[in-house]
């Protein structure tokens, strides 16, 4: 079977990672699996970078200045094209699409024009609606039945003049649904049914395969992170992971609350970049910066005493399920896909913004101390999150699609 996958990235970020890791199963499982993508670089041997960064730059612009989305780019969809053409594959893997290297009215054309067997993964909203990543913050539903007046024109990829949502609704519907073998998956049961309320819902398939977690990479590890940041001994430890840190955002002001609840036998260590020329921004808090390596993930989870998710927008949450294979609990809100990756003893689930109640459950934890939960952690993550079984439902899917 040979398998394409097209992607932002190729080995960097979740997504990136994702692509990585299927690839390589499905070469051991004697595929032929090759990883278009558009954005950054790789050194994985059968990744194929089809944009370039100028390319990426301008197209951006180009959105921003007329309201389209992924409607440029069109030398980088030739070499799409192209590559399809010479590889000639059984299945097409649809990934993120919305960062600025594919012209993707093209690109499902091509898709019909062919009948190629093609799966989409949701690792957001954005192929189901006009052009927003996240909606619910918003309290938006006009993509159920199609985009207009769109509340988010400035936010995800901004629009500065126009609201081309209801074309791009349109064309979406239109170019996703005249794929005769469309199967779609959701990487977690609340995108799942989103999608299902959408035009997506009209696919040949449409079932939820979890983004899994490398169990070898992510469990309980040992190390030298208390010292190697100047983490005091002693402390409950509070672990905080985010790409970035926005000024003014939901996230960082929680953030903010959470380190005035903190009590004195606490420590908070926060991942991710911080708002541009910020260094620190509490007592008690050490700030490390954004970490590619999964390695040093894995230790700073195991380490850590509880994960706060202060995210109330996600598809999945896979930082969460990271932090649970590693054998420590988890506190997070009551929104989006967050409460199902918390099973049963793996931690607790507070209403957003309810910094009353994530205090609360930190020092539950605190009292009963982390290992009282890891156990239930590495058995949820065992039976739910496990790479190779749902790596094997992603096959099985392509199977039932030929």
């Amino acid at each position: 079977m040979k398998v394409v996958q097209i992607n932002a990235t190729c080995g960097a970020g979740s997504t990136g990672r994702t692509c990585v890791e299927l690839a390589e199963a499905l070469w051991e499982k004697g595929h032929d699996c090759t990883i278009l993508y558009g954005n950054g670089s790789s050194e994985y041997l059968h990744g194929i970078r089809v944009s370039s960064d100028r390319a990426v730059k301008i197209n951006g612009l180009l959105a921003r200045l007329t309201g389209l989305n992924a409607a440029f780019s069109r030398r980088a969809t030739r070499n799409i094209l192209r590559q399809l053409k010479q590889i000639r594959p059984d299945i097409v893997h649809l990934r993120n699409l919305h960062s600025h290297y594919v012209n993707l009215n093209r690109l499902l054309k091509y898709l019909a024009d062919n009948d190629i067997a093609t799966v989409l993964t949701l690792h957001d909203c954005w192929p189901f609606t006009g052009k927003c990543t996240h909606y619910t913050a918003d309290g938006c539903s006009r993509w159920e039945e199609g985009c207009r007046e769109c509340p988010r024109l400035k936010k995800d990829i901004p629009s500065w003049f126009f609201d081309r949502t209801p074309r791009m609704w349109r064309d979406k519907k239109k170019g996703f649904l005249s794929i005769p073998r469309l199967g779609v998956t959701g990487v977690s049961d609340w995108i799942t049914e989103e999608a299902r309320r959408s035009f997506l819902g009209g696919a040949r398939i449409l079932r939820r395969i979890y983004n899994w977690i490398d169990l070898t990479v992510f469990c309980p590890r040992t190390g030298n992170i208390r010292e190697k940041y100047g983490i005091p001994d002693g402390k409950f430890l509070i672990l905080c992971i985010g790409a970035q840190w926005s000024m003014g955002s939901s996230k960082y002001s929680d953030l903010l609350k959470l380190a005035e609840k903190m009590e004195e036998d606490m420590h908070l260590v926060l991942v991710g970049r911080l708002p541009a020329g910020q260094r620190e921004i509490a007592p008690r808090i050490t700030s490390i910066g954004y970490v590619q390596d999964t390695g040093e993930l894995a230790r700073l989870y195991s380490v850590a005493d509880v994960y706060v998710h202060l995210s109330r927008e996600d598809t999945f949450g896979e930082v969460i399920a990271e932090a649970l294979a590693c054998g420590t609990p988890a506190v997070v809100y009551r929104s989006t896909a967050c409460p199902e990756l918390i099973g049963p003893g793996c931690g607790y689930i507070a209403e957003p913004g309810d910094m009353e109640q994530v205090g609360g459950y930190i020092r539950q934890i605190c009292r009963e101390g982390k290992a009282a939960y890891t156990e239930a952690c590495l058995s949820w993550c065992r039976s739910h999150f496990d790479k190779d079984r749902l790596v094997q439902e992603t096959i099985d899917l392509y199977r039932e699609l030929l």
